[in-house]
């Protein structure tokens, strides 16, 4: 299959011409501009792959790679897919780490791919970044992840604080499942593992599992921050006001959804 069959093939599978590109650019190892030049070139495995991406298959597994806060990260179907609106999460993590002095100790919770842990790594070099995950698979990617870019991470095996046991950090980030296992987007989402996306239920129990036990793993002034449904932002800022948790604040995504609640814990 040729590069012009390929993109004429993917216009009749309902494949937007951009995802197409990247798709074919990634096989042909070449740019769009290449690909703009090149219609009668070769491209094999282009139309196993295209019809593997329009039954649902996400691009960034086929492909291996995404983008992510100016990184770019391998990911795998061990590990959820990197998305845009966790940069808000990013973003409010460096805003805080900007106003703190010395090597300040941050843990990345549930971390995948490594992609939160690393792109504060690199918006903070003096931070001191540690991450944890319950699945060795999704962390031999982030530990992969971490030695290529260069960006020096703690990783740690284990569920939650589990591993992390007697040690304090000046800022808790988390992107936990957090999606209502009744919700009907998760059929969408088959392709990543199901335990990073929902805890079950309404949602709010790895959430609140977070904020019950943060307070014993952060010093004085600390911050807790936790990306979440657009819907449980009420529930949230709730959970961390009755926990004792200065400050509660919301932060919200590049849709003006809100995404990411944090609090200061007084100590």
């Amino acid at each position: 299959m040729t590069v012009d069959e390929a993109l004429a093939l993917a216009r009749q599978l309902g494949i937007e011409r951009g995802d197409a590109q990247t798709l074919l650019g990634h096989l042909s190892g070449q740019g769009r501009a290449w690909l703009v030049t090149h219609g009668d070139a070769p491209v094999p495995g282009a139309e196993d792959l295209l019809r593997r991406l329009a039954d649902g298959e996400p691009l960034a597994h086929l492909t291996g790679w995404q983008p992510f806060h100016g990184l770019m990260l391998n990911v795998t179907p061990a590990t959820l897919i990197p998305r845009p609106d966790t940069e808000t999460l990013v973003d409010w993590a460096l805003e805080l780490l900007a106003a703190r002095p010395g090597a300040p100790l941050v843990v990345d919770l549930g971390t995948g791919s490594g992609a939160i842990a690393l792109a504060v790594k690199a918006g903070c070099a003096r931070a001191q970044l540690t991450a944890v995950d319950l699945s060795a698979d999704a962390l031999a990617v982030a530990r992969s992840n971490g030695e290529r870019l260069g960006l020096a991470v703690d990783w740690r095996l284990g569920s939650w604080f589990e591993p992390l046991s007697g040690q304090r950090f000046d800022l808790i980030v988390s992107n936990p499942p957090y999606i209502d296992a009744a919700d009907p987007h998760l059929a969408a989402l088959r392709h990543e593992p199901l335990s990073a996306l929902t805890p079950g239920g309404n949602g709010l129990a790895d959430l609140y599992t977070l904020i019950d036990a943060a307070p014993q793993h952060l010093g004085s002034g600390g911050w807790l921050l936790l990306e979440h449904g657009w819907d449980q932002a009420d529930p949230v800022a709730q959970r961390l006001a009755s926990r004792g948790f200065a400050d509660v604040s919301l932060h919200r995504d590049l849709a003006g959804r809100p995404r990411v609640s944090g609090g200061r814990w007084p100590g």
